[in-house]
């Protein structure tokens, strides 16, 4: 397997484990309401929006954190969600999926 394929198979069993994090994050009144192809998307979304506003490229607070607005983020997902024809969601809802999601983040990190 070439360095190309093992980076493409890490990402994937990543979005895999984050996946699996949102789901079991996600209240119980919210478990079950999206499918795995939608959190996937959501994630893919997510982290486009991550490298398009420049948020990667942000330097840390003294403490090491970068702030994120989790409303423009839930805005973007929304917005990407309709023009993808993916369906129209609840920003409440999706502001889940970002928590889970930035939640999932923190406890696990990037292992790069």
């Amino acid at each position: 397997m070439d360095r190309l394929e093992q980076e493409l198979l890490q990402d994937a069993e990543d979005d895999a484990r984050t996946v699996e994090f949102i789901k079991n994050y996600l209240p119980q009144e919210l478990k079950g309401k999206f499918t795995d192809e939608e959190l996937y998307y959501f994630l893919d979304v997510i982290v486009e929006y991550y490298a398009e506003s420049g948020i990667l490229d942000a330097v840390p607070d003294k403490d090491g954190c970068i702030e994120i607005d989790q409303d423009k983020v839930v805005d973007y997902v929304l917005r990407q969600a309709h023009k993808d024809n993916m369906g129209d969601f609840s920003a409440d809802d999706v502001l889940w999926v970002v928590q889970g999601e930035l939640e999932y983040g923190e406890t696990f990190g990037d292992e790069d």
